[in-house]
């Protein structure tokens, strides 16, 4: 099957999924008509699947028989009560999970036999420069493999990681973006701070981000001689630098993963 002609469904359409769908439709090589949604609140699904194209259905019955793919994007908490009624009519689909703590032998234990796959992607994939962590062990074919990993590479980049690894992998993708969006903010307010209007702050501090992250990944450059490659002997940036050591950034990032994985 190829992405083109596959009919995706959504169970359940919050941040995650409806970022999800944006990224699809914006890749231009999944039709809006081919999505498909259901959702708690019908009366608040109907307008956002209309903007986009998109059809809304009224249960989760009718994603499963109108999908190829159904997208289980509801709370972690509600999983097993939507899908263990399903189990039969998934049985001839993929499901692909982008639920935290759900991994394959959990889906194993409430859909046994079906073809799943367990992942974590980030908003970023609304403008196709997600990151996905997938879980490596899964109930895939080789076609599915084939379908799945295509569909995820018009969001951005699938990552495969142990199952050990699935939720810490989770965790520096999907709530990373936060923190650095806290970074562009307060990087901005400095540049406020010493004259520059805001808007302009943003753009100069969003570009520099995006294209430090582009210039690591399309050169392979460790991040620290990256970082040494900007700083001259006594220079001013070298200067930054120590003030933010001192100020113990890289704790503060690692204390936060630390947080959230307890």
């Amino acid at each position: 099957m190829d992405v083109s002609s596959v009919k995706i469904g959504f169970i359940g359409f919050g941040n995650m999924a409806s970022a999800m769908a944006d990224g699809w439709i914006a890749s231009g090589k999944v039709a809006p008509k081919s999505l498909c949604a259901c959702a708690g609140r019908y009366e608040a699904l109907v307008p956002r699947c209309d903007a986009r194209g998109m059809r809304a259905l009224p249960d989760a019955v009718a994603v499963v028989e109108a999908s190829d793919v159904v997208v289980v994007a509801v709370k972690p908490y509600m999983i097993e009560c939507v899908l263990a009624p399903l189990a039969e009519a998934l049985m001839g689909k993929f499901v692909l999970s982008v639920a935290a703590g759900w991994d394959c032998e959990a889906y194993e234990r409430v859909i046994p036999g079906t073809r799943h796959l367990s992942t974590v992607p980030n908003t970023p994939v609304a403008i196709n420069e997600g990151v996905i962590a997938c879980e490596k062990t899964s109930t895939l074919t080789d076609d599915d493999y084939e379908l799945v990993y295509a569909l995820l590479g018009l969001l951005g980049r699938a990552v495969e990681v142990e199952t050990r690894l699935l939720p810490v992998a989770g965790t520096v993708g999907g709530c990373s973006p936060a923190f650095i969006a806290m970074v562009i903010e307060a990087l901005a307010d400095a540049a406020v701070k010493h004259g520059i209007p805001r808007a302009t702050a943003y753009e100069m501090v969003s570009q520099m981000v995006a294209g430090t992250a582009k210039l690591q990944m399309a050169t392979g450059m460790h991040p620290g001689a990256m970082k040494d490659a900007v700083c001259s002997p006594g220079g001013t940036t070298i200067r930054g630098v120590a003030e933010l050591e001192a100020s113990g950034m890289r704790s503060a990032f690692i204390r936060a993963i630390d947080a959230i994985e307890g």
